[in-house]
């Protein structure tokens, strides 16, 4: 183990958080068209960076959307060779009112440092760039070889990332895959992610008359498309929570006794409940409120748009309406097969008096990993001796789209190394970074490299 590596770590400490301050500064929001400038500057930055630690063949791997950023350092003869992936887009900052200081203007509160990114996922990708730049000065080497892949397009679903992979199979190819863009329970307890769920996000647009109508003159006689709206999205669930498409649950994994005892001793539904704000626990009956975020399958409402939501008042009946909804999905659903039934079953619920069009905007299957795999066996080796205490086994309900590519096409063992912690505030006003997690993922990494070497 090089313990000029992890004082290198101690002494760059300022001049770490200082380089990610500036990382951060950048508003690099994939989704925006008026932020593209600014994913190309992230990129750039990060590229310069990755040149001036040390490592090599930086480049940009070029897709139809947003570019990804490659280096790698492949000199550790008869080693392994660990793919890093992380991601440089961030979400929109919206509601802007909801922030205490400027998004991308990070500021300190405590041991947290604001931003967003910080935690999703610029700050968890820079623990590792950092770790590998503390042993190439302290070291002169890594332990082993190194390939990084840092995309910006994750935010937006890794919607061209997958023909950039295939493209680019030889450069890509590795013995491992590390991904940290999730969490742990809490800054003394590591976790490991051994799986997470598959996504699904779709539009409903429902549209009637063919322009606005008065409500006064024709309500009554026409099917609102606001109401029907809700009468479809009303039949998507039944009164105990369970989603009512049908054969949706066929394929879902039985989660076995032995993990349903070790969720147990996870957080509990008051630690949930402090975390979210929320009165109440709710979701599919016969289930814990854990096993309903981890191992079912879920389906959820994220905004309306249409009709009049303006100050004051507008008796109108809206020509159309648009839903958001997605689903996540547990292990073993198929995505595709998954929302080729749902667009099917929302077209059958669909009144006659509206017009209903379903568009499946994105689908990534769910994954699940070995976890007696040597490289896990790294990683929990590697969390104990950086964060004082061995980690817990975890199923995650987030989505990660890249892991069942990697999976796929190369056949990489991925480990789910995450540094943010559950308040972070992924997607939400005032997200955040615990820095201690940021200093402790960077001995991690190096912790977790040296294990790969004795493997």
């Amino acid at each position: 183990m090089s313990e000029a590596a992890l004082k290198y770590v101690q002494d760059q400490k300022e001049t770490s958080l200082n380089e990610l301050i500036e990382f951060l500064k950048i508003p690099s929001i994939s989704t925006l068209p008026e932020n593209k400038d600014d994913i190309l500057s992230a990129a750039n930055w990060l590229m310069d960076h990755l040149k001036a630690i040390g490592v090599e063949n930086v480049q940009l791997i070029e897709t139809a959307g947003h570019p990804s950023v490659y280096a790698d350092w492949l000199h550790a003869e008869g080693q392994p060779t660990l793919l890093v992936y992380g991601h440089y887009d961030v979400q929109p900052v919206d509601p802007i009112e909801l922030w205490d200081s400027a998004p991308f203007e990070p500021t300190l509160n405590g041991e947290d440092l604001v931003a967003r990114g910080s935690s999703d996922d610029k700050g968890q990708i820079f623990a590792h760039v950092k770790a590998t730049e503390a042993l190439l000065k302290a070291d002169g080497k890594l332990p082993i070889n190194i390939k990084f892949l840092i995309e910006g397009e994750e935010e937006i679903g890794s919607q061209n990332l997958e023909p950039a992979l295939e493209a680019n199979k030889d450069l890509l190819q590795a013995d491992v895959c590390v991904i940290s863009d999730s969490n742990i329970l809490t800054p003394d307890q590591p976790s490991i992610v051994y799986g997470l769920r598959g996504i699904i996000y779709t539009e409903i647009e429902v549209s009637g008359p063919s322009l606005d109508l008065h409500s006064g003159r024709y309500g009554g006689g026409v099917h609102n498309p606001l109401q029907a709206m809700c009468e479809i999205i009303a039949k998507l669930h039944d009164e105990d929570g369970r989603i009512t498409i049908p054969g949706f649950y066929d394929k879902v994994r039985t989660i076995s006794d032995a993990e349903k005892a070790e969720m147990t001793t996870l957080n509990s539904d008051e630690t949930f409940l402090a975390e979210t704000g929320a009165p109440a626990t709710w979701g599919e009956e016969g289930y814990s409120t854990l096993e309903r975020v981890g191992a079912r399958a879920t389906l959820e409402i994220h905004g309306i748009r249409g009709g009049f939501v303006g100050e004051g008042g507008k008796t109108v009946i809206p020509a159309s309406v648009l839903a958001k909804v997605s689903m996540r999905l547990a292990p073993y659903q198929p995505a595709k097969e998954i929302a080729q039934m749902y667009k099917e079953y929302v077209e059958s619920i669909a009144p006659d008096t509206v017009n209903v069009k379903v568009n499946i905007l994105q689908t990534a299957d769910p994954v699940l990993t070995e976890r007696d795999h040597p490289s896990i066996k790294a990683a929990e080796i590697a969390y104990e001796k950086s964060f004082g205490k061995a980690p817990v086994f975890m199923l995650d309900g987030g989505s990660i789209p890249v892991v069942e590519a990697f999976q796929r096409l190369f056949g990489l063992p991925v480990v789910l190394m995450g540094f943010g912690l559950p308040d972070d505030r992924l997607h939400s006003p005032n997200e955040k970074f615990h820095l201690p997690n940021f200093y402790n993922g960077i001995s991690c990494s190096i912790q977790f490299l040296d294990q790969l070497a004795k493997n």
